[in-house]
């Protein structure tokens, strides 16, 4: 089986939306997906502000200033992004607005990263598009299920 399951978290560490895709992931029950989606946002943002590397990029931003070199835009901290185990493989797409999509995906599952950016497209065509939908709240739009279970559906059977 390829893609397990989706969680969407708001910027908030609400869950808003959460789908399994076949039985590869033991069934949880609604208060655990909530503590899910609120220990992963915490966990997310405290390691995004672990940062190796920040005296470092604060060495070479004196020195460009000390030359008179162009300043560059540091990146924004990324926080987890990838958590492996032996079962399974869990992808976070943090957006711009702080929604997070945590996708559960068999070890082996390729592309990862292409099949995140298609299912944002799809909550981005369907459901922040959908003019009764309020950003922050649970997603509930039949269109975006349909797209997602259609897709997910041809990734797993293409396995």
């Amino acid at each position: 089986m390829g893609i397990l399951g989706l969680i969407v978290i708001n910027k908030a560490g609400g869950l808003i939306y959460n789908r399994t895709f076949g039985d590869g992931l033991n069934q949880l029950n609604t208060n655990d997906y909530l503590v899910l989606a609120g220990t992963f946002h915490g966990v997310h943002a405290i390691t995004s502000r672990l940062n190796p590397l920040q005296g470092v990029q604060q060495q070479q931003q004196a020195a460009l200033n000390a030359t008179g070199g162009v300043l560059s835009r540091p990146d924004p901290p990324a926080g987890l992004e990838v958590l492996e185990s032996e079962n399974f493989r869990l992808q976070c797409f943090n957006t711009l607005t702080g929604t997070k999509f945590l996708l559960f995906t068999d070890t082996l599952q390729a592309n990862v990263d292409v099949t995140m950016r298609r299912v944002y497209d799809l909550y981005a065509d369907y459901v922040t598009k959908n003019p009764f939908y309020q950003l922050e709240m649970p997603i509930r739009c039949e269109t975006f299920d349909r797209k997602l279970n259609s897709y997910i559906r041809e990734i797993n059977s293409a396995r």
